[in-house]
């Protein structure tokens, strides 16, 4: 698995043996990443169930400003994180991605900016977010990210959500753009409308 574009292209991801991740495969990330365009230059970007952190590398890798990347266990992300030297554009929170997420929408844009960073209209802090849950966790994935997606999603942003082909999932509280199927791998791309 490695980095598809960008000032990282050709790197190698690493995905240690024997952990419980699925990283999203490179045919899928072309694909989205071919559909963002020029969404992800300048990009804050969120990588929930990060996993490897496959997501959040490619956009950094493509221009992103800076990734925040939740799982409950962050360190198949850290490596990668940490070898292609990225460390200063990532964050990494170790936590359950649901609660975390819970807890991040209720808060306002300037208590999780960065020192000097502007605050963004209608307090959404991510211009883009991934999503790539256990597949078996999809109805509850489903009602997390339903009530509490659009509270971090800034106006105009865009949400990636993967999920197994057999239950996609679906966000009834933002636009659906576009939905298609890889192979087992659902792919939906929200949008927040502009305020």
């Amino acid at each position: 698995m490695r980095v598809i574009a960008g000032e990282l292209k050709g790197q190698r991801l690493v995905a240690p043996r024997g952990w419980k991740v699925r990283p999203t495969s490179e045919r899928v990330r072309e694909a989205v990443f071919s559909t963002l365009g020029a969404r992800v230059e300048g990009a804050v970007v969120l990588d929930l169930y990060c996993g490897t952190g496959a997501l959040a590398i490619e956009a950094l890798s493509r221009g992103a400003a800076r990734a925040t990347l939740v799982d409950r266990d962050t360190r198949p992300a850290l490596g990668n994180v940490e070898r292609l030297g990225l460390a200063d554009r990532a964050e990494l929170v170790r936590a359950e991605a649901g609660a975390w997420l819970a807890g991040q929408a209720g808060r306002p844009a300037s208590a999780g900016a960065s020192p000097g960073e502007d605050d963004r209209a209608g307090g959404g802090r991510y211009d883009l977010v991934f999503v790539d849950a256990p597949y078996r966790l999809a109805d509850l994935v489903a009602r997390q990210l339903d009530t509490h997606l659009p509270g971090v999603l800034a106006p105009g942003g865009r949400a990636v959500v993967e999920s197994g082909a057999r239950r996609p999932l679906a966000i009834g509280s933002l636009e659906r753009l576009r939905q298609r199927r890889y192979g087992a791998a659902d792919v939906s791309i929200y949008a927040r409308e502009e305020s």
